[in-house]
């Protein structure tokens, strides 16, 4: 009778080990999130899930061209991605449907079309980054007051890897 109990003890603790860890790693190390909407297309589709690495950011800040998820300013509870176009200090335009980050246009392969909406140059303040969708004209970025320059404090995460559909798996650079 006394290693049925032994026996009860040790899947216990394994279960609370393996909750214990699987919260942790959630918390602190990577996460999973579902693609919902339009706006990263053709880089990303609607209903993808993606991993997210949630400690880079910890050991430096995001870099121009890296997709990220960050809680929405105007709303803590949603989360959306989008692409890093300009960190602190960069000047930003859009112009003639064309973005220019330092007076330089920037090349954009990953996106569906010209932007049809113009931004006035703008500096990008400490502690914020400037983000787009890839779908330029289907997609609630920075260039919106709602979201505006985005602080460090809202960002999640770095997406890294899209894992479902199969069919789709890629990383992302």
């Amino acid at each position: 009778m006394s290693s049925l109990g032994e026996e009860a003890k040790d899947w216990i603790v394994s279960i609370l080990v393996a909750v214990v860890l699987a919260f942790f790693i959630r918390q602190f190390i990577v996460e999973l999130y579902i693609v919902d909407g339009p706006s990263m297309r053709p880089t990303l589709q609607s209903g993808e899930r993606l991993v997210v690495n949630k400690f880079i950011y910890r050991f430096r800040p995001p870099e121009k061209g890296e997709v990220l998820v960050f809680r929405y300013p105007r709303d803590p509870s949603r989360d959306f991605i989008k692409r890093v176009i300009a960190v602190p200090g960069d000047s930003i335009e859009i112009k003639e449907g064309r973005v220019y980050v330092n007076d330089q246009l920037l090349n954009e392969p990953y996106i569906l079309e010209k932007t049809r909406s113009e931004y006035p140059r703008a500096t990008v303040p400490p502690g914020t980054i400037f983000v787009m969708g890839d779908n330029r004209n289907n997609s609630e970025d920075s260039r919106f007051v709602d979201v505006g320059f985005v602080p460090y404090d809202l960002i999640k995460g770095k997406a890294v890897l899209v894992f479902w559909p199969v069919s789709q798996f890629k990383t992302l650079e």
